[in-house]
């Protein structure tokens, strides 16, 4: 479904992503892992096409994603949806419009202007957000939703897109442990009982082993493990984030609870 080779992107002398290659058949949740630079980011940017690369390609379903231009570029990024650390919300609109707005490039102008909406994608996007136990929230300003709230509904706009791919930078950096659960629980469930692939840029080692299907480590723009949660070993962990100290802070910095109401979690309560 998934194919990467060769992709990298330069600025100036510097390769932020360096020759990456890999391949994901089926709808997998791949963590990318990595300290601070490593490139994880820029390669979510480029997949989505936020910026361009500097040569090589990404193919799904046989198509280069890369080469696509104008409309077919921007239907390529309503199909491979992106998640972002801080949201990225219209903080003053409510939140039923800010799920709308992930259809927005298939709004006329005017359409989009006066806030107009079919009442189908009206009931779609509700159906959404009950989904992830937020409806109740709907036409609260985005604003005075917590983080985790915020979080979801940026998830809730991503689904809107109906895509075949999400990508996921940071999901959880600036959420509490709790919230951050909750964030992940909901990106696994539509991973699995959706059928989508899911790839999320992480912090943490332990949410990766948890939540990942495949975890792939960058350092200095370059891939340099690729594999299953259980071989994270120390020794690859030290490799991928380098000094002592980074390792430590990544190895310890456990942002997911893993003792909750018999494992069973918060998602899975509300959606039960």
């Amino acid at each position: 479904m998934l194919d990467v080779q060769g992709v990298t992107r330069m600025f100036g002398q510097k390769a932020a992503v360096d020759n990456v290659s890999f391949r994901v058949e089926g709808p997998a949740f791949v963590g990318i892992i990595g300290r601070s630079g490593a490139g994880k980011s820029t390669f979510l940017r480029l997949m989505n096409r936020l910026i361009d690369a500097t040569e090589g390609e990404i193919r799904v379903e046989g198509r280069n994603v890369l080469a696509l231009k104008g409309a077919e570029a921007r239907a390529w990024q309503s199909q491979c949806a992106m998640i972002f650390q801080q949201f990225n919300l219209v903080p003053r609109m409510d939140v039923a419009s800010n799920v709308l707005h992930g259809i927005l490039n298939r709004r006329s102008t005017l359409q989009t202007m006066f806030n107009l909406w079919p009442r189908a994608d009206i009931l779609k996007a509700l159906e959404i957000l009950d989904r992830l136990g937020i409806a109740e929230q709907a036409p609260k300003r985005a604003e005075a939703l917590s983080g985790g709230q915020q979080q979801r509904v940026a998830i809730a706009r991503a689904l809107m897109q109906d895509p075949k791919i999400i990508l996921a930078d940071e999901p959880i950096a600036s959420l509490d442990p709790m919230n951050a659960q909750v964030v992940m629980d909901t990106l696994k469930r539509i991973n699995v009982e959706d059928g989508r692939m899911v790839i999320a840029n992480l912090h943490t080692l332990d949410t990766a082993r948890r939540y990942c299907d495949r975890v792939i480590g960058m350092r200095d723009g370059r891939i340099v493990f690729d594999g299953t949660p259980d071989q994270l070993s120390t020794g690859v962990a030290r490799e991928i984030y380098g000094a002592d100290d980074s390792f430590n802070e990544a190895a310890t910095s456990t942002s997911i609870p893993t003792d909750t109401a018999a494992d069973r979690s918060y998602a899975d309560l509300m959606l039960s």
